[in-house]
């Protein structure tokens, strides 16, 4: 299964923006989405490992995971989940423990059928101008959104529909 299109890119001067067409069925996607021991096979940039520690795919719910770069260091994440429509639609908030910027923003990811296939739509909405930047020139985040897309597309050639 290959993904059609596929682009990260900025949009205005808070956004990144990640786009791609999956052949997939939507409800396959959307499990790899969520599910842990499937993010666990492609969540995160290339040489990244991830591990869940609570994952709760519900309004209100929180998903607790841990990056681990190919450096060695670890990368402590939270997620709260502020809307939950399967198999369409996930927003939800994204902040460290500190919950301070650069490291808030907003994602919105949408998941739209076409033909059998899964158009895949992830906004990622920060503060400021600044607080993007910032993740864009510290973390790589538009190349790592883009590869991380790609890693979803090589899990989902091998997994089970």
């Amino acid at each position: 299964m290959a993904a059609e299109s596929r682009n990260a890119a900025l949009v205005g001067d808070r956004e990144i923006r990640g786009t791609r067409v999956f052949d997939a069925p939507r409800e396959l996607v959307w499990k790899v989405w969520t599910e842990p021991e499937h993010i666990a096979e492609w969540w995160g940039p290339n040489g990244f490992t991830t591990t869940t520690h609570k994952m709760e795919v519900k309004a209100g719910g929180v998903w607790r995971f841990v990056m681990h770069g190919p450096d060695g260091r670890d990368y402590q994440n939270k997620i709260t989940y502020l809307e939950v429509v399967k198999p369409e639609r996930l927003v939800y908030k994204h902040g460290g423990e500190k919950e301070v910027e650069p490291v808030n923003f907003q994602v919105t990811v949408t998941f739209e059928e076409q033909d059998g296939k899964t158009k895949v739509d992830m906004r990622m909405v920060f503060p400021s101008a600044n607080a993007r930047d910032y993740v864009i020139k510290t973390y790589a985040a538009v190349e790592g959104l883009d590869q991380t897309l790609g890693r979803l597309e090589d899990y989902l050639a091998k997994a089970p529909s």
